[in-house]
């Protein structure tokens, strides 16, 4: 970390109290952001890691709507259902709120406040659709009408499922609302925006001054910045939210009545209210300001792909025309995780749910599993089989294999005390030197955001212990050279030793039984409210254990899964109960379409094309403008594939286009032709591509 920052304060991205904890949840935002607090705090630093449920939104209202209950029951059953799981599983936050807490409505009303005063905000006045029933206006998705492209009577108001086409309220065909069932009215509403174009400029200066972002991070900034950043609504005509203050309503003579601050405006501010509470709860209310208004503040966002434009640009912006706080120095954000190969579908029982797996396996066994396979550049996939494998294999089979025979030849052979080293060897000293080097290799992953290279790293320092045991033998040297064993137990519980802080991180409860086999005292905690001085990172570099040490007793670590059990969970995918309707299972795969005569095929024109520019079209969540080179001509082509590939991924791509197809219009664009795509059958996307040149005829 800088020498300019003394302290850190980390957050994970709000899990929304609409449902329980998953493994795509702490695959993304949390199992990252712990394992870099707990080194962090191993190391001595000054850090604080702050989270909570977000409990507002149009989501959760019109779900209470639905199922006839408020709100308030839905937070109230899955917020302490998510705090309980994030504590067993060893989640270290040192504070975890929520944002119907007092405490949350009243910060978000300041810097509402504070920023209305400063005139951050703009006001926009339209129509928009309104259930006369209900009493509340309805969001894009919160309609469905008839489709005008294919006639689908089930189309959203943003986009029809069927034929994929992209539209907006007005479009539909006798269009009804999806709370009541009700035909819509069209009204006028007048809400705050924050003007996201008047900070482009400074946005993008501060982006750039961090070149240290994940690719996958900058890559979607940048093709924000090249659409050009719009305005963006602060305000929601809802009745559950964080009421307008009706004050700052009436300073701009605007009806308060019913209008509550945009979930995206009141969620990040979470992050400042649960310092606050922190700060509260441990008898210094002021030291929030230390966390939130000193320059020399490292601020860090853990978050999921789906929330870089909140993180990277609406929030700063807010942060920035508030003033008076600090902007987010990194915000490594993962992409998604996939399980046994398919797209996570909670309505479909296709997840793997964390209060559901704790009732059957040890905490750390996930942690482990999930840390190798953490989707840090690109999606991961998470199967049973792979973590069976690494429990197996690597946990028992490595770990708790070295662990074991290490304190059994101790106990056994030494009376349960530490040997002396003596006339080492050189494989001795050559040991001892490479033990000495691993705090920092480690450190290295941690720091630059690359956790699964910390934990292979970590793994790798078992791994030599393993290897040096097997070399130096010490079943055969107990027998013929008992100095030359005692020196062999010695480096290995040296090397026992540095594990049990090194692993500490992604292992904390087995780390602890390990530090209790070691009868290891005097550790630097890596939780909030623990010893903040003793051996930390740092020391577990050296020789910890001293000759004559009391070992404590040996117990296995590790226990090995059977395949039964494996294939137990593997059963059990896609047939939870889930409260949300259950869709209907797709088939294999999709049926073959009608017989064509060869002059129906030819009558496609096909050719190859480079794509040269690739962006996102503003307020179109699942289109990218594309300008392909078909070589004797540029062709500006949208595809609907926004939400499954950015810009960066597209461009350079050598893609098959219909280049003879009628041009059509689209959000004020001409399509002049279509990508060729496969669809899986889960509806991922691939472009279809070959090699050959620009304009070459695909036949």
């Amino acid at each position: 970390m800088p020498a300019a920052f003394k302290r850190t304060l980390v957050t994970s991205a709000l899990p929304y109290a609409n449902g329980p904890i998953h493994l795509g949840h702490l695959a993304g935002a949390y199992l990252p952001g712990d394992l870099y607090c707990l080194f962090m705090r191993l190391k001595g630093e000054d850090l604080v890691y702050v989270c909570g449920s977000d409990e507002h939104g149009a989501a959760i209202m019109i779900r209470a709507l639905q199922d006839g209950i408020t709100p308030r029951d839905i937070i109230d059953q899955y917020h302490p259902m998510i705090e309980a799981s994030f504590r067993a599983f060893g989640m270290s936050f040192d504070h975890y709120s929520r944002t119907s807490a007092e405490i949350h409505h009243r910060t978000s009303r300041e810097v509402f406040r504070s920023m209305a005063e400063k005139g951050a905000f703009t006001y926009k006045t339209q129509r928009q659709l309104y259930d006369p029933e209900a009493q509340m206006f309805l969001a894009d998705r919160f309609i469905v009408g008839t489709c005008p492209v294919c006639g689908y009577p089930e189309a959203y108001g943003d986009q029809c499922e069927n034929c994929g086409s992209t539209l907006s309220p007005s479009e539909l065909i006798d269009p009804r609302s999806t709370v009541t069932n009700a035909t819509p009215v069209w009204r006028e509403t007048t809400h705050w925006y924050l003007p996201l174009e008047n900070w482009q400029e400074r946005l993008e200066a501060y982006v750039a001054g961090h070149p240290e972002w994940k690719p996958n991070v900058s890559g979607q900034i940048k093709s924000w910045f090249n659409d050009g950043l719009k305005a963006r609504a602060m305000t929601r005509d809802l009745t559950w939210g964080i009421p307008v203050p009706e004050d700052v309503a009436a300073a701009a003579g605007i009806d308060a009545d019913g209008k509550v601050f945009y979930v995206w405006f009141d969620a990040p501010i979470g992050y400042i209210s649960a310092t606050r509470e922190w700060a509260e709860l441990n008898g210094h209310p002021d030291r929030w300001e230390d966390y939130w208004k000193q320059d020399d503040t490292r601020l860090i966002h853990f978050i999921g792909k789906d929330n870089i434009v909140f993180h990277c640009l609406t929030f700063p912006a807010t942060l920035m025309a508030h003033g008076g706080f600090v902007v987010p120095e990194n915000v490594p954000a993962n992409e998604f995780l996939t399980i046994e190969g398919k797209k996570l579908s909670t309505s479909r029982g296709w997840a793997i749910w964390l209060h559901e797996y704790l009732h059957e396996f040890e905490p750390d066994l996930l942690r482990y599993a999930l840390a190798t396979t953490l989707p840090e550049t690109k999606d991961g996939d998470f199967s049973w089989t792979d973590f069976q494998n690494r429990v197996n294999s690597e946990l028992a089979d490595i770990l708790g294999n070295f662990v074991n025979r290490t304190m059994t030849f101790a106990t056994r052979y030494f009376d349960g005390v530490v040997p002396p080293l003596d006339e080492p060897s050189d494989l001795d000293r050559k040991v001892l030197d490479a033990i000495a080097a691993f705090p920092a290799t480690i450190a290295k992953g941690y720091e630059s955001f690359r956790t699964r290279e910390a934990v292979f790293e970590t793994m790798a320092l078992a791994r030599l212990g393993n290897k040096y045991f097997n070399d130096t033998a010490p079943w055969h040297t107990r027998k013929t050279d008992l100095r030359a064993c005692g020196n062999t137990i010695h480096v290995s519980l040296q090397i026992c030793a540095a594990l049990a802080i090194l692993a500490e991180p992604v292992l904390p409860f087995s780390m602890a039984k390990l530090r209790a086999m070691l009868n290891l005292s005097g550790t630097r905690s890596s939780e909030p409210k623990g010893a903040k001085e003793g051996i930390g990172w740092t020391e577990a570099g050296q020789a910890i254990m001293q000759a004559g040490h009391t070992l404590g007793t040996p117990e296995i670590l590790f226990r090995k899964i059977d395949d039964a059990v494996i294939q137990a969970q593997i059963d059990k995918l896609g047939t939870y109960e889930v409260e949300e309707p259950a869709e209907p299972e797709a088939a294999p795969y999709v049926e073959p379409k009608p017989e064509i005569v060869f002059d129906d095929f030819t009558k496609l024109d096909l050719r190859l094309g480079t794509v040269t520019v690739a962006e996102r079209i503003p307020k179109a969540d699942k289109l990218l403008r594309l300008e392909v080179d078909l070589g004797y001509e540029t062709r500006q082509v949208l595809a609907g594939i926004a939400e499954q590939m950015t810009p960066d991924e597209m461009l350079g791509r050598k893609v098959v286009v219909v280049a003879n197809l009628k041009p059509r219009k689209m959000r004020g664009y001409e399509s002049q032709g279509m990508v060729l795509m496969s669809e899986d059958r889960d509806g991922k996307l691939i472009p279809v591509g070959s090699d050959g040149e620009n304009g070459g005829v695909v036949r």
